[in-house]
């Protein structure tokens, strides 16, 4: 496929790096970008030798939500009908959520500048942000009278909880990147020329562990949100068995006992 508005990189390493590259419009996104963006977590998810996906931005901005520069929002026109806006979110942004929903493999986002609107709704998205200190984050969609359409309610209140995530959605304030280590939103905080480096050493840290362990601990993590403790541990004893069966947890062991670093293979 060739990229138009992101970049897409697989290194040998286990690392995917989606790159929002539209720098001149801070990485607001069009439909282009969010179908190349679909298609490299598409491929990312579907390629057995990918372990880890980052996303960023190029330039100054991580990335300023929908593109606003037509004068309107993309999100409704009125020479669609009813039913057609009703399902345009769906079929479009909200393209990107259902499938992250659906990614057993760690998905990081390290936020170079400005996350905004729906900008700050895809940084949500990912399991751990790392931040530059340029980074800023905003809920900002109530500042033009729209609400978060592609998650933001969804996954705020479970990064930091609901009465934060209701301040910043109802207000839309700005918060710079030390406001979001502290509410916890943001994981770490590092000098813009330090981000990228530390987030590509803490990828390749989980790229060269045990996969199969990782991939699973993330699904039970997620699966633990929505049922009880005892449905909790029933799939986390299933998973236990599918680990066990793995080279890995015979690997690790050995290792151990050898006094060696391990040597995962991700099977």
């Amino acid at each position: 496929m060739e990229w138009k508005e992101i970049l897409y990189e697989k290194g040998d390493d286990g690392i995917a790096i989606i790159t929002l590259n539209r720098p001149e419009r801070l990485n607001a996104f069009t439909r282009t970008m969010l179908d190349e963006w679909y298609a490299a977590l598409q491929d990312a998810h579907l390629d057995p030798a990918v372990k880890v996906i980052i996303v960023t931005g190029a330039g100054r901005a991580f990335c300023a939500g929908v593109d606003l520069s037509t004068g309107t929002s993309g999100l409704m026109d009125p020479n669609r009908t009813l039913v057609e806006n009703r399902n345009f979110l769906r079929d479009t942004v909200q393209r990107i959520p259902r499938l992250v929903a659906h990614l057993d493999k760690p998905y990081i986002a390290a936020v170079n500048g400005p996350a905004m609107g729906a900008g700050m709704d895809m940084a949500s998205m990912a399991d751990i942000r790392f931040a530059s200190e340029n980074a800023r984050f905003g809920m900002t969609y109530v500042r033009v009278g729209l609400i978060p359409g592609d998650g933001g309610c969804w996954y705020l209140p479970r990064i930091v909880g609901m009465a934060k995530a209701l301040e910043l959605i109802w207000t839309g304030d700005i918060i710079d990147a030390q406001e979001a280590l502290h509410i916890g939103y943001v994981s770490k905080v590092l000098p813009p020329d330090e981000l990228m480096p530390y987030t590509l050493d803490f990828a390749r840290r989980l790229a060269q562990g045990p996969s199969v362990a990782i991939q699973l601990s993330k699904r039970l993590a997620y699966r633990g949100l929505h049922i009880d403790v005892d449905a909790a541990l029933e799939e986390a004893q299933d998973a236990m068995v599918i680990v066990q069966m793995t080279e890995d947890a015979r690997e690790g062991p050995r290792a151990f006992r050898e006094k060696r670093p391990p040597q995962f293979k991700g099977r």
